[in-house]
C-alpha cells in the first residue's frame, strides 16, 4: 500500500509546488536507481523500479522521506503502511527510530554544554562524572601500581576514540525490565550488553562505541541534574523545532499511535512493535524525517555563521573538522561522519535499531540533503537506493552513488541478505549476531565486537581474520533458521531466535 503523502508546515503543499519539484519527485517515486555494482550494470539489479516494488522486495512497509533543497525542507512524504497487513499508512507526520542518528543530536548537546563553559571539549570527563565513572584497568608492569587509569575527554567520547567497548545496543522488549543507566554502564542485570570499559589507548584510533555515547548520557546528566531527555528537549530539540521527536523511552502513550511499528526481514512485526532503548545518547530518539531535516538545517546554518543559530560557527567548524581520519575509513568529527572536501563537503550518519534503519546525509554548505527512514531490517539497501534517486534528481554534485560491493555478494540479492540478520543462539548458551552494516554483513560472536563476513563462491561467508566460516540455512520454509560456524575442523549451528 502506497501512502499518500503529507506535508510538514515548513515545507510546501503540493496544490503550491512547482512543475519542476513535483517532476523530481515522480521521478524519485518511479525510477529507483539500481546498487548494481559496475560488473551488474546490465543484470537484473540495472532496471530501475517504482519505489513500491523497492519496498516489497526489501520487506520494508513503510519508508518516510524528506528532502532538503535550498536552504529549506523542499517536502515530506510517507510510503507505506506503520504496521505489515494493516491499513495506517505511513506519513510525513510518522515517528521513526532514529538509532545511531541519536548520536549527532547527543553531541550537539554537548558541544551547547561546552559553550556554555558547563563542559570542556578536552578536559578530563572522569573529573564531571559523579554518578558513575569510567574504572581503571588493572596494571600488569613491574613498577608496583595496581592500576592504570585512563583519561578520557568529552571529544574522544564524541569521535569514537575514546578506547571504549560496546559497538551497540539491541534494545528491550517491550515490558522487558530496563536497566538504569549505572547498570548499562556495567553490565550489571538485567543490562543485556557486557561493561563499558576501555580496552584501547584513548586517542590513538576511531573505533565506533555506542558504550562511548551511554559515557555521555552519564555525563550531561551528571553536569546539568536533569534528565537527558528534558535537556534534549531544553538544548536541541525546542530550539530547532524538531517538536514530534524525543528521547522518552519506553515512547510516551499519547506517541504510540504516530510511531512506525519495527519488522525484522520479509515485513515481519516485531512482537511488541519495537525495543525499548534505555541507552539514549546513542539509540533512543525518536523523530520523523521532517525533524532530523531540521537538524540538518540548524547545523548548515550554524556553519554559515547565521546569527542565533545552534552552535558558533568555530565550534561548527571543530565539529565538521576530521578527528580521526585513517585509510579505509570514513572521516568523523565531532557527532557526525564527513563525506567529501571544499564545497562539495557533506556530513551525516546511519542508523539501524531492531527493525528500523535510516539515514541522514547533508552538504555542509549547499543548503542540500535528505533524511530516508524505515520500520525494516532490509530497510538499509532501499534507502541507499532511494538516496542514490535523490542525488540524481537533485543533481547533487560530487555525491559518488553508494553501490553493492563483494560483500553484497555471494549469489544472494538484497532481499535474501536482510534475511540473515538477527540474533542466533543454541542450547548451551551460545550466542550471536547477524547485522547489517555499510561495507556489508557483520558477526558478532557472544560479547567479542564484530568482524566483516565476506562470501565466497560456495555461498559461505568467510571470517577472513578467524580462518572461520558462516553458513545459513533454512529447516522449513524460505527463512533462514540456523547459522553454522566452522572454525580448526568443527562446527557449532545456532538457531535464530529473532
Amino acid at each position: 500500500m502506497m501512502a499518500s503523502s503529507e506535508q510538514n508546515s515548513d515545507s510546501e503543499s503540493d496544490a503550491n509546488m512547482t512543475a519542476d519539484q513535483q517532476e523530481r519527485i515522480a521521478y524519485i517515486e518511479q525510477q529507483i536507481a539500481p546498487l548494481a555494482s559496475g560488473a551488474d550494470e546490465g543484470g537484473q539489479h540495472g532496471q530501475r523500479r517504482p519505489l513500491a516494488e523497492v519496498m516489497v522486495a526489501a520487506g520494508v512497509p513503510g519508508i518516510g522521506v524528506a528532502v532538503i533543497d535550498g536552504g529549506r525542507v523542499a517536502w515530506a512524504r510517507g510510503y507505506g503502511v506503520a504496521l505489515a497487513d494493516e491499513p495506517t499508512p505511513i506519513t510525513a507526520e510518522t515517528l521513526f527510530q532514529c538509532a545511531s542518528i541519536s548520536k549527532p543530536v547527543a553531541a550537539v548537546m554537548a558541544l551547547r554544554l561546552v559553550e556554555a563553559g558547563a563542559l570542556t571539549l578536552d578536559g578530563d570527563v572522569n573529573e564531571r562524572l559523579t554518578s558513575w565513572r569510567i574504572p581503571a584497568i588493572p596494571y600488569w608492569g613491574d613498577q608496583g601500581r595496581a592500576e592504570w587509569r585512563p583519561r578520557i575527554t568529552l571529544r574522544q567520547l564524541i569521535s569514537h576514540t575514546a578506547g571504549l567497548t560496546v559497538h551497540g545496543f539491541p534494545g528491550y522488549p517491550v515490558g522487558a525490565s530496563l536497566p538504569t543507566l549505572p547498570q548499562i554502564l556495567d553490565g550489571a542485570p538485567p543490562a543485556n550488553t557486557p561493561p563499558i570499559r576501555v580496552d584501547a589507548l584513548p586517542g590513538a584510533q576511531m573505533r565506533y562505541s555506542g558504550g562511548g555515547y551511554t559515557v555521555l548520557t552519564q555525563l550531561l546528566e551528571d553536569v546539568t541534574g536533569k534528565p537527558f531527555a528534558e535537556l534534549a528537549r531544553e538544548l536541541v530539540l525546542g530550539p530547532l523545532g524538531m517538536a514530534s521527536g524525543g528521547f522518552e523511552q519506553p515512547l510516551p502513550p499519547e506517541r504510540v499511535a504516530l510511531a512506525a511499528r519495527a519488522h525484522h526481514a520479509a515485513a515481519q512485526p516485531v512482537p511488541g512493535g519495537w525495543h525499548v532503548y534505555p541507552e539514549l545518547a546513542p539509540a533512543g530518539l525518536w523523530a520523523t524525517p521532517t525533524d532530523l531535516a531540521r537538524f540538518a538545517l540548524g547545523l548548515q546554518a550554524a556553519l554559515a555563521g547565521t546569527p542565533g543559530a545552534i552552535l558558533s560557527q568555530a565550534t561548527m567548524r571543530d565539529m565538521m573538522a576530521p578527528q580521526a581520519p585513517e585509510e579505509g575509513v570514513d572521516a568523523v568529527g565531532l557527532g557526525v561522519f564527513l563525506l567529501g572536501a571544499g564545497e562539495t563537503a557533506r556530513f551525516g550518519h546511519t542508523g539501524g535499531n531492531e527493525g528500523f534503519n535510516c539515514e541522514l546525509t547533508a552538504y555542509q554548505r549547499r543548503g542540500q540533503g535528505a533524511v530516508v527512514m524505515t520500520n525494516g531490517d532490509g530497510g538499509w539497501l532501499a534507502l541507499k537506493a532511494i538516496l542514490n534517486t535523490i542525488a540524481e534528481a537533485y543533481e547533487w554534485p560530487d555525491y559518488t552513488p553508494f553501490r553493492m560491493s563483494r560483500a553484497w555478494g555471494a549469489g544472494a540479492d538484497a532481499a535474501t541478505l536482510a534475511t540473515y540478520v538477527g540474533q542466533y543462539a543454541d542450547d548451551a548458551g551460545r550466542r550471536c549476531a547477524i547485522t547489517q552494516e555499510v561495507d556489508g554483513l557483520r558477526l558478532a560472536f557472544g560479547d567479542q565486537p564484530p568482524l566483516p563476513l565476506e562470501p565466497d563462491d560456495d555461498g559461505a561467508y568467510a571470517v577472513e581474520a578467524l580462518k572461520a566460516t558462516v553458513t545459513f540455512a533454512a529447516t522449513n520454509g524460505d527463512q533462514p533458521t540456523t547459522l553454522t560456524l566452522r572454525q580448526n575442523r568443527r562446527a557449532i549451528t545456532l538457531r535464530k531466535r529473532g
